[in-house]
């Protein structure tokens, strides 16, 4: 078989539990879950950092955030394998989101038509992409904070809004028309490889208002947020609730006791943005099959981390809960890999990596510290991973902490916040919902130090196995990345 065409679809901030065929019963995803049912899917895939810059780099650079240096939003990276790649012989493409900083760096691929958030308010606000050229050329203003800002209920509304512009300009509708069309109209000789980003789930949660209206009407899940839970909070997350309230992230002005139906609101408008992707996911498979290449192509379906949306408190990422660090991870290739299965090792996001070089018949740098998933794909025996690592540093809004490690086995979950004598320590297997710190209970004091000590080896293993690494994350000045 010729080397696969590789489309590589990736949701930014999308939740493990908002596809049907993964158990979201609230959910309507039916291409998402023909890629389920026909795929491989990881049940268990944890993502390096709990926010999008971090996460990304490690993913497209098979590093942690610590090897990589890039722990936190806005920290310039720019080199990936991509270029390994393109070198190879591949056309590579992204289109929509990749979060490379700077946004348009060439980061490898061939061609770039960049998309970044949609609120855009702070960092690289007059940095006009594609979607921001596409409106004013139809004499539109992009829905911002600004405008939000001038509701009497925009402190009610959560960051849930409904896009009232012309529905083809809606960020998730712009990216995956512009993929369809570049699919249609683009002939490529060359074996493709093509990262469509798409903006949402990420707020503000916009859907369009009849989409909208669909998930308002249908019950859905709503956090259940215990006072005592919130009392025992780790700090960090104490403050970043009251940062939430002071500082309106992404259109979000978060609320310390948000009423049942603000919550529904914003939950219901999130999984509405979640089928409006879903709609053009289905739209690039039809489109894929036109081209004549469908059997020889492998789609991958992620995101690059997950959202709070109000459990534990907590608005959005940073604080690494199952909700944010656990996300969909699918593999769908029926001609290579038998389909309708799970996979249920630990894996991290980033082993993406390595896994896209084994399909094109190349070896990653051996510096990576990320594994290829193809044994599990092709039904060889696979444990996984013994443990997942998850890492942020200080970000702009968690003011609270410098730099955290959480480490996760299949039972147990450790957070390390640098400098503190206080931490996270939950017991999965009893408390899945993650609301009973053990962190200072005597019983849990050996499964503690097991934890802690994994994390510092792993730190120790790290540094060893990477001392050595060829490839600089950030571009040398004046040189362009991977140029």
């Amino acid at each position: 078989m010729d080397r696969p065409d590789i489309v590589v679809i990736m949701t930014d901030q999308q939740r493990f539990d908002t596809i049907r065929a993964l158990g979201a019963s609230h959910m309507d995803t039916p291409n998402i879950d023909r890629l389920v049912e026909e795929g491989v899917s990881f049940g268990q895939c944890h993502v390096t950092a709990p926010s999008c810059v971090p996460s990304r780099a490690s993913i497209f650079t098979g590093y942690y955030p610590h090897t990589s240096g890039v722990i936190a939003n806005g920290q310039p990276w720019s080199r990936t394998w991509v270029q390994d790649l393109r070198a190879s012989g591949y056309h590579t493409v992204n289109i929509g989101k990749m979060h490379t900083i700077p946004y348009d760096a060439p980061a490898g691929f061939d061609e770039r038509f960049v998309v970044e958030n949609k609120d855009r308010f702070m960092e690289g606000r007059w940095f006009f992409d594609e979607w921001d050229k596409a409106l004013f050329s139809r004499r539109l203003r992009k829905q911002q904070r600004e405008d939000y800002r001038k509701r009497e209920d925009y402190r009610d509304r959560l960051g849930a809004f409904t896009w009232d512009l012309d529905p083809a300009m809606h960020s998730d509708n712009f990216i995956g028309e512009t993929a369809k069309w570049w699919l249609e109209t683009k002939p490529v000789e060359k074996p493709l490889f093509l990262v469509i980003g798409f903006p949402g789930p990420h707020p503000p949660y916009d859907p369009t208002p009849e989409m909208a209206e669909k998930y308002l009407a249908r019950d859905v899940p709503l956090p259940e947020m215990d006072q005592t839970e919130l009392d025992s909070l780790a700090p960090p997350w104490k403050e970043k609730r009251d940062h939430d309230v002071e500082v309106d992230h992404d259109s979000v002005a978060w609320k310390l006791d948000p009423t049942r139906e603000e919550l529904h609101r914003m939950r219901a408008h999130y999984y509405a943005n979640v089928e409006m992707i879903d709609a053009q996911i289905g739209k690039i498979i039809e489109v894929l099959r036109q081209r004549g290449r469908l059997d020889n192509t492998i789609i991958v379906f992620t995101s690059d981390h997950g959202d709070n949306l109000g459990d534990h408190g907590l608005s959005q990422k940073w604080a690494p809960y199952e909700e944010v660090t656990h996300v969909p991870l699918i593999v769908w290739a029926p001609e290579r890999f038998a389909g309708g299965r799970s996979v249920d090792g630990l894996v991290q996001l980033f082993d993406l990596g390595p896994t896209i070089l084994d399909w094109s018949g190349l070896a990653p740098d051996p510096t990576t510290e990320a594994i290829s998933l193809t044994p599990a794909l092709e039904g060889a025996p696979f444990e996984g991973r013994s443990h997942v690592f998850c890492e942020q540093g200080g970000d702009v809004n968690m003011t609270g902490s410098k730099y955290f490690t959480m480490v996760r086995s299949r039972t147990h979950k450790l957070v390390h916040f640098q400098g503190a004598e206080y931490g996270q320590l939950y017991d999965l297997s009893a408390d899945p919902g993650e609301k009973v710190n053990l962190w200072d209970t005597p019983e849990a004091q050996d499964e503690k130090r097991a934890l802690l000590d994994v994390m510092l080896n792993w730190h120790v293993d790290s540094t060893l196995h990477t001392r050595n690494a060829r490839r600089l994350i950030v571009s040398p000045p004046g040189e362009a990345a991977w140029q």
